[in-house]
């Protein structure tokens, strides 16, 4: 005898809908200046007008949507979103601007990345320094062995680390995006399947850099990180969407290709 489904849970069906929503509106499913009608989405998506409403509150809360009165709850237009929330990057990462919030947001870590790598080679103890060296040869190693899943890890604890060793605590606090842009390359297949050996060594490069206090080597060094990583995503791209005027462009700029 099948033993009954159990029902989904308040939360569960909550968390659903924001997820359902927070896509639709990253998407332009639902376009900017849209009004949503509570009673429309609960026929819609089978839920209850309480379901509804925390669903809406937590999507204004990240600047989706805004309640205004004798009008309903209006969708808004992508200026107004919390761009760093990472739901809300995970969402426009699955939309079909994926590349442009892609290189958006490697553009933000180019202008922080290399400035924590920098100060961290000032700041951090040798200890510090040392650890990142060793988080630095396990991450060489998991690319190696082409272990993604092990390498997508350790890739994110060691530019946490790095954000940390700056010292600035606003840097730290910005670990949450960079894994977002790091998870979001390997899970829509935009990073190659083993991690380019340039790539590895300049992992390598900074550790070293920053053990020994050599602030300049550590900001070259993570500067190329996030260069060869934007140079990585646009070639992937092109090559998987070509149009019969050659490789896809990024507002209206030729895709950059890799050296032969």
């Amino acid at each position: 005898m099948n033993t009954p489904k159990a029902a989904a849970s308040p939360f569960d069906l909550h968390n659903a809908l924001v997820e359902k929503l927070g896509l639709a509106i990253a998407e332009g499913n639902l376009a900017a200046h849209s009004i949503l009608r509570l009673d429309e989405l609960e026929a819609q998506h089978s839920v209850s007008r309480s379901v509804i409403r925390e669903a809406t509150r937590v999507l204004s809360s990240k600047g989706m949507l805004e309640s205004r009165r004798r009008l309903g709850t209006v969708v808004q237009p992508e200026e107004s979103w919390n761009l760093y929330d990472p739901q809300v990057i995970r969402w426009r990462l699955a939309s079909a601007k994926r590349l442009e919030q892609l290189q958006a947001l490697n553009e933000l870590r180019g202008a922080i990345e290399p400035q924590a790598a920098r100060l961290a080679a000032e700041r951090a103890s040798w200890d510090a320094g040392s650890d990142l060296v060793s988080q630095a040869a396990r991450l060489w190693a998991a690319g190696q062995r082409g272990d993604q899943e092990e390498f997508l890890r350790l890739d994110i604890e060691f530019h946490a680390a790095v954000l940390q060793a700056s010292g600035n605590l606003m840097f730290s606090q910005l670990h949450n995006l960079v894994a977002e842009v790091l998870t979001g390359r390997s899970a829509h297949g935009l990073m190659p399947n083993l991690p380019n050996h340039e790539a590895l060594q300049l992992h390598v490069d900074v550790a070293s850099a920053i053990q020994r206090g050599e602030t300049a080597a550590a900001h070259a060094a993570m500067s190329r990180i996030v260069e060869q990583s934007s140079e990585e995503m646009r070639h992937i791209w092109s090559s998987s969407h070509e149009t019969d005027g050659g490789p896809l462009a990024l507002d209206g700029i030729p895709a950059a290709m890799p050296p032969a």
